[in-house]
């Protein structure tokens, strides 16, 4: 998939290693996604010999990312997540179930962990209103409510919204 023009700024992500197959898990789960090109540096550099580094470029969401697989540096944390906001229930479950699989990690309140350790939040869209909501005791339900889950349920949410 060709962008038509270059995001002037874009996340970049440091892989200990398989950025190429981290970028090609996430093409395959989010529709509009590519894995639109990989490099492989031909010089030395501080993280190994010529050949041992890739930069990947990518697109999820028609939006551009670059990868690097450029050995142990830095550790993904919870510090960057990429949030996806889902429409409905069946489109969580699909990404949260793909982003889970093969050696992913739940954790809580919708935030979970692929297996190459980068953290996402797969949250309804209609959460950033309810908790936004100026009636701070249905906010409160709401956060209440997220906060007792892994997986965000949207039918509880919004059980819990309306009291």
């Amino acid at each position: 998939m060709k962008r038509e023009t270059r995001d002037k700024i874009f996340p970049s992500l440091w892989y200990t290693k398989d950025a190429e197959g981290a970028a090609r898990l996430y093409a395959s789960i989010f529709p509009r996604s590519s894995v639109d090109h990989v490099t492989t540096m031909q010089s030395d550099s501080p993280s190994g010999p010529a050949g041992s580094v890739k930069v990947v470029d990518f697109t999820l969401f028609g939006r551009h990312f670059q990868a690097m697989t450029a050995g142990p540096h830095h550790e993904f944390n919870d510090a960057i997540s990429l949030v996806v906001e889902c429409d409905d229930q069946a489109e969580l479950d699909r990404y949260w179930d793909a982003l889970t699989a093969d050696g992913g990690e739940v954790v809580e309140c919708g935030w979970c962990i692929d297996r190459f350790g980068v953290r996402w939040q797969i949250v309804p869209k209609v959460l950033g209103e309810m908790v936004a909501d100026p009636d701070p005791a249905r906010a409160r339900r709401v956060s209440d409510a997220m906060l007792t889950m892994k997986k965000l349920d949207i039918a509880t949410l919004e059980k819990a919204y309306r009291g």
